[in-house]
Formats: C-alpha cells, sequence, structure tokens
C-alpha cells in the first residue's frame, strides 16, 4: 500500500477551457478538506470553490469529482478538480496541493503504476493504456482499445493454456516410455499446435 499521496495534471499543458488535476491516496480527504467544502457524495460532480489552504485566496470556482477506494481507477481514494484551464489557475492548484503534507507531485506514469499494483489492471492493459495515450491514427487507438478490453490477455492466457497441456503431454512420454499410452497423448501434442 502506498503511504504517500500523488498529484498530477491529468489533462496536457497549455491554454484551455478545462484541466482536470487528479489526485490519489490516503490523504486524499484531507487535501479537499483543506481547500474546498467537503464533497460527500462519491462519484458526482459538486461545484465547489478552491482555496489556497495557507492563505485561504480563492483559486478558482470548479468542478470536484470524489471516488473512494477501492472503487478508484488506482484503488485508493482519488478527486480529480476539474478547473478553468488557464496556466495561472493550474499553476496555483498545483503549488497548493503541494504545500499541504503528505501531498506530492506524481512521476510520470504512477497513477497507471498504482493502478496495476492494486489489480485495477493487468501489465497488458497498462501497456494498451499508454498505447492509448500516443495512438496517431483511428486504427492504432481501435487496436489499444481493444487490448485494454483484454483481447491480447486473453491470446496469452489461450496460448499459456495450450503450453501447459502440451507440456503436460510431452511429460506423460517421457516419464513413461515403456507404457502404452493413448494414442491421443502423443497425437495431442502435433494436432494442438
Amino acid at each position: 500500500m502506498n503511504t504517500d499521496t500523488i498529484f498530477a495534471p491529468a489533462t496536457a499543458s497549455g491554454r484551455a477551457g478545462v484541466a482536470i488535476i487528479r489526485i490519489s491516496g490516503p490523504k486524499t480527504s484531507k487535501a479537499l478538506d483543506r481547500m474546498c467544502v467537503r464533497i460527500s457524495s462519491p462519484r458526482v460532480m459538486t461545484r465547489a470553490q478552491l482555496w489556497d489552504p495557507s492563505s485561504q485566496d480563492v483559486l478558482d470556482d470548479c468542478l470536484v469529482a470524489w471516488f473512494e477506494g477501492p472503487n478508484s481507477f488506482t484503488g485508493e481514494d482519488v478527486a480529480e478538480l476539474h478547473v478553468h484551464g488557464g496556466r495561472a489557475v493550474v499553476e496555483s492548484v498545483l503549488a497548493a496541493l503541494n504545500s499541504i503534507g503528505g501531498l506530492r507531485p506524481a512521476e510520470p506514469g504512477e497513477f497507471t503504476r498504482r493502478a496495476f499494483d492494486a489489480g485495477k489492471l493487468d501489465l497488458t492493459q497498462a501497456e494498451a493504456l499508454a498505447d492509448l495515450v500516443d495512438a496517431d491514427t483511428r486504427a492504432q487507438a481501435r487496436q489499444a482499445l481493444r487490448q485494454m478490453g483484454g483481447a491480447l490477455k486473453m491470446r496469452y492466457d489461450d496460448w499459456r493454456d495450450r503450453l501447459i497441456k502440451a507440456l503436460a503431454h510431452l511429460e506423460a512420454v517421457i516419464d513413461f516410455p515403456d507404457e502404452d499410452l493413448p494414442v491421443e497423448t502423443a497425437k495431442a501434442l502435433w494436432d494442438d499446435g
């Protein structure tokens, strides 16, 4: 279990109408308590004013979404701050989060890593998420979405099952060379390939 709480923009930097800042970890509710009125309903967007915890200056009038762990992307308590996308707003909110003890900026890919560690994604899905973010064409995006849906995992699981079955048949032929094993045992090795 992670003991630190991380935060980072979930949207690309630059001028935009909306920027999303994600927070994940055990002190997520502490951050919300320090910066806005407590959000009580999970999975509901709530309008709230964000303020700087040290100066009490209002930073933005935004939307906040709260996701209680383990029912979140990372499996931890998560909040998303949907703030106005101007650079001054985003930077002031990030600075305010950084001023709260126990919170730190996330490393690249750390939210996905936490989702993987919590069993929310397997390795093929985590890789597919990176592929989807990097997709330049619709075909690349479709392939990544299929992989996120488990297509590659199912293929790997099928290969694994077939290899285990083939190994069992080979071991039977090797371990019992003098036995009259059913013809199907040896035949199954070649037919399953």
